[in-house]
């Protein structure tokens, strides 16, 4: 089952993070003021990079899933 797959746990995880670092974002831009000045260029680029890693470890588990089976 998928639940048991560590690699898929990874992913899922890795996806959640992409999801609070844009909730983060976008209520940091909601909100405006010295926040969203300060620190709106970091969240984004942190964004990127969770979102990199997550797109990377999905491909990597659909990759093994497909390699090796089940």
């Amino acid at each position: 089952m998928l639940r048991d797959d560590p690699l898929f746990l990874l992913a899922a995880a890795a996806s959640l993070a992409v999801l609070v670092i844009l909730m983060i974002g976008i209520a940091g831009f909601a909100k405006g003021g010295d926040f969203n000045r300060k620190h709106a260029n970091r969240i984004m680029r942190y964004r990127i990079i969770a979102q990199f890693i997550a797109v990377a470890l999905i491909v990597g588990f659909v990759f093994v899933r497909q390699k090796w089976g089940n």
